[in-house]
């Protein structure tokens, strides 16, 4: 199983991945692709992304099922912790913790 999320792409790459996935919702797609594939879909993504952001998830042999690729602005971003990859989520204003204000 194959997901991508996009978020403010431009509408040449949701077209391109709409060839080889199923938009099941606004910027979702699904469907079922082997490694080459995969990368291929993901190198198309990273170079028609913009100024949105992205994120792949994919079925593998893994302690927890599965792994997952980021691209492009985000709060969340992944942290490898004792061999797991994890979410961590960046602070909302970078400048605003010192003064206690989260």
């Amino acid at each position: 199983m194959l997901v991508i999320v996009v978020e403010n792409v431009p509408p040449r790459l949701r077209g391109r991945l709409a060839i080889w996935l199923l938009e099941v919702r606004a910027g979702v797609y699904v469907g079922n692709a082997s490694k080459r594939t995969r990368e291929m879909i993901w190198n198309t993504v990273q170079k028609g992304v913009g100024e949105g952001n992205a994120v792949m998830a994919w079925s593998t042999n893994t302690e927890s099922g599965f792994d997952f690729l980021t691209l492009g602005p985000n709060r969340r971003i992944p942290v490898l912790m004792e061999g797991i990859k994890l979410v961590s989520f960046l602070p909302e204003n970078p400048g605003n913790e010192e003064a206690g204000f989260e």
